[in-house]
């Protein structure tokens, strides 16, 4: 009888032994998924942020590229080149193989200089503006200033030349020479010009540049004289495409060559 009683009570004891070990086993089993399900929960919000992170980032980086492409689109031609000038002499009216013009020769090349280079621009306009609309009277008074080696006065105020780097300056061919109100602008402002690249173009009908590169150098003789452009009346007034053509090619050509002649010299 005792040993039977003995027999329920190691049986009792180990029934409440299992039981206590189930408890204690689910309990851990339930701190275990609990503990799983929070690292899933931070892994997640730590993915999230990053996401986040990654997302700002790229936006970040889109907005700099975008503001990138924008300051170069504004930078694009005509901005950069800020230290050209186009100086020129042009004339109207009746002109040799072309007729009555309303836009001069020489007047159309330098505005598609201009175009090409994003220079700015000087007109050279006489201040007593004696000078005939017919062809024939216009040469005889061009002959007759040159004979007197004369110093027709321009109208208005020459820009700031110290802001400029390269000079275009161009005009018609008159006797084989500078139109002499040309010289007037190279003596007031030789001093200005010195040490700037100067490149010449003319406007002719069969005498080509006619020397005007030398005599520029003459006139102004501390600036270096690139390689000039000469291009026909008539192409300018009938064949523009391929009077822009050459000007770009020849600003390209003076470019270059200017910036060899500065490495050799130093």
């Amino acid at each position: 009888m005792k040993r039977r009683n003995d027999l329920k009570k190691k049986v009792r004891i180990l029934s409440l032994f299992l039981t206590a070990l189930m408890v204690i086993s689910l309990s851990a089993c339930g701190s275990k998924d609990s503990s799983v399900e929070d690292s899933a929960q931070q892994n997640n919000t730590v993915e999230s942020d990053q996401s986040t992170k990654e997302d700002t980032a790229e936006a970040s980086t889109t907005g700099e590229a975008s503001q990138t492409e924008d300051q170069t689109t504004e930078s694009e031609p005509g901005s950069e080149s800020g230290d050209i000038l186009v100086v020129y002499f042009s004339r109207t009216g009746e002109q040799y193989t072309v007729g009555v013009i309303d836009k001069g020769n020489t007047a159309i090349v330098a505005e598609m200089i201009a175009e090409e280079t994003g220079a700015d621009l000087f007109e050279v306009l006489p201040d007593d503006d004696h000078y005939p609309m017919t062809y024939n009277e216009l040469t005889d008074v061009a002959k007759q200033e040159q004979n007197d080696n004369a110093r027709p006065a321009y109208a208005g105020e020459v820009p700031d030349l110290s802001r400029y780097s390269t000079i275009f300056i161009g005009a018609p061919v008159w006797w084989g020479d500078w139109p002499m109100i040309m010289y007037t602008f190279f003596e007031n402002n030789a001093d200005v010009i010195s040490g700037k690249t100067l490149i010449p173009f003319s406007t002719h009908e069969g005498s080509g540049l006619s020397g005007f590169d030398k005599k520029l150098s003459s006139a102004c003789p501390d600036a270096t004289v690139s390689d000039g452009l000469a291009i026909r009346g008539n192409d300018c007034q009938n064949d523009q495409e391929s009077c822009s053509m050459r000007s770009r090619e020849s600003y390209l050509y003076s470019v270059h060559s200017a910036s060899y002649t500065e490495q050799k010299v130093v």
